[in-house]
């Protein structure tokens, strides 16, 4: 395994990659890097693949812009379209976790010619509402439940990065512990915040490491986060209502190449994406499998790495013959 610069159109893409064969390109999510897929990247690339990671867009070492309408669910996607591109081949399966998830939904559905296959992990397709743009619905949605609000729409507000920034340390430490499968359920985040409660407030201040992430291994993600900062990570969130008026053009679309789903039994984000869950049969036509992992949060590839390995390879198996 060894990472790289890439130039791809307006964007130098930093990635880690193993590997000769058919591309499998690996996304990850919030707030996380190509080190989340450190264990696929290896049994992939020993399995007769190449497995390649991007930090992606507002993340890590790749150098990214910083304006928030920049990081549009499209300006994602043609970064994963350009990437195919620039690694000299025309087409890949690709494989998203968490915030990773939607954006390689997206692929399948605007590049079905590029990206052949889709794997989900966490985050299941959420198919556009005509009903309107998602943010007031889902402030709509909690308050009127007695929720709060989720955090989603507390990362809107434009300083919303800084509880974050003042101390990525504590906050990446809260967010994976919070998350996490190994946690008690009653320490978990349920995602719903009380109104004017930021997220890191309301995540025990005994939060620790999960057992599953080395010292080391979080001290990466600790060095990335202090250098980059969380203002373009979070304006991932902040362009959620602007990819709604993006993709009207996708309104009632269906993935039709092979996909598969992968989430963990105890992920606190099933608490509020779960009901698509229900639906995945409906979006996607050729879903080849739902699989729960008994006892994972969120984390799931790096919670549960063998896992999550044997059901890329049996996918990926399936493909070929």
């Amino acid at each position: 395994m060894h990472r790289r610069a890439v130039q791809t159109e307006g964007l130098t893409q930093s990635i880690l990659e193993a590997g000769e064969g058919p591309l499998v390109l690996l996304i990850h999510g919030f707030p996380e890097l190509a080190i989340s897929w450190e264990a696929q990247i290896r049994a992939l690339a020993e399995a007769g693949y190449h497995a390649v990671a991007p930090d992606m867009r507002g993340y890590g070492q790749t150098v990214s812009p910083e304006r928030t309408e920049d990081f549009s669910i499209l300006h994602l996607v043609g970064d994963m379209v350009d990437l195919v591109r620039a690694l000299g081949e025309q087409a890949c399966v690709v494989v998203g976790h968490d915030w990773g998830a939607p954006v390689a939904w997206h692929c399948a559905l605007l590049r079905p010619d590029v990206f052949g296959a889709v794997v989900g992990l966490s985050v299941p397709f959420q198919p556009r509402s005509p009903s309107g743009p998602p943010i007031k619905t889902m402030k709509a949605i909690s308050q009127r439940a007695g929720l709060g609000d989720l955090y989603i729409v507390t990362f809107q507000h434009p300083g919303a990065h800084g509880e974050f920034d003042l101390d990525p340390e504590t906050a990446l430490r809260k967010c994976f512990w919070a998350y996490d499968g190994a946690t008690p359920a009653s320490e978990r985040s349920t995602g719903f915040l009380p109104v004017g409660v930021p997220l890191l407030e309301t995540i025990s201040d005994a939060a620790i490491r999960p057992p599953w992430m080395s010292a080391e291994h979080f001290r990466q993600y600790v060095e990335a986060f202090t250098a980059g900062g969380f203002k373009r990570p979070f304006d991932w969130y902040r362009n959620l209502d602007r990819n709604w008026d993006l993709t009207v053009f996708l309104q009632g679309q269906r993935i039709r190449q092979p996909s598969l789903f992968i989430v963990g039994e105890h992920d606190p984000v099933r608490r509020y994406s779960g009901r698509h869950e229900e639906t995945l049969g409906d979006w996607l036509t050729d879903l080849r499998g739902r699989v729960e992992i008994e006892g994972a949060g969120h984390w799931i590839q790096q919670e549960r790495p063998e896992v999550i390995n044997d059901a890329l390879l049996a996918f990926l198996a399936e493909l070929e013959r």
